[in-house]
């Protein structure tokens, strides 16, 4: 539906998450990816979703040259707790000490997607609020050892094993909590398409 509907546009993807990538094929969207190097830094005033969309923003500066028909998309996605944002590990020791933060917690996942053309600037956002199980030292071992942690916010990929035994509830988009609040995108490039 949505390959058709945004047939005029050029819908640059300017992200390298597989999980993305994979959300935007599933919704029927023709794209092509482009990643650029940005450093990643913002302000130390900025909280919770204004983090979030001051980044997608900033990595969209990143792509001065694009043409009439092009729609970039770019997004960033933290875990927000104890008024502080977690993003992703360094290293495995950074890792364990995120997890063991989040758990016998709630937390927020929040993702920010701006969408770019030559003529307009949409940003937006969403948050979903994650309860998570108190984590032996064992389980959160089990898991950096057996999966990917490093490109993750917050250590954890809640489509993985962490997230079968960890997650005790959410509210909000679960699809939101692994890196696109799918809905809300649909929505938004539904109108951008002026439909």
């Amino acid at each position: 539906m949505l390959r058709n509907t945004l047939k005029d546009y050029n819908i640059i993807l300017a992200s390298g998450s597989p999980r993305r990538q994979k959300f935007f094929k599933e919704l029927d969207v023709d794209f092509s990816i482009e990643v650029r190097e940005i450093e990643e830094t913002y302000p130390d005033h900025l909280k919770a979703s204004a983090i979030t969309d001051y980044l997608s923003q900033l990595k969209a500066t990143a792509f001065p040259d694009l043409s009439e028909k092009d729609l970039l998309i770019t997004s960033d996605t933290v875990v927000w707790k104890d008024n502080i944002a977690i993003g992703k590990p360094r290293d495995t020791e950074e890792a364990r000490k995120m997890l063991q933060r989040l758990s016998g917690a709630k937390h927020q996942v929040i993702t920010s997607v701006c969408f770019t053309t030559i003529s307009f600037q949409k940003t937006i956002h969403d948050t979903t609020t994650v309860w998570f199980k108190e984590l032996s030292s064992a389980e959160i071992d089990h898991y950096l050892r057996t999966y990917e942690p490093f490109d993750k916010a917050g250590s954890y990929g809640v489509q993985e094993w962490i997230g079968y035994i960890a997650i005790e509830r959410l509210e909000g988009s679960y699809f939101n909590v692994m890196g696109l609040p799918t809905a809300l995108v649909y929505k938004t490039l539904l109108e951008i398409a002026g439909q």
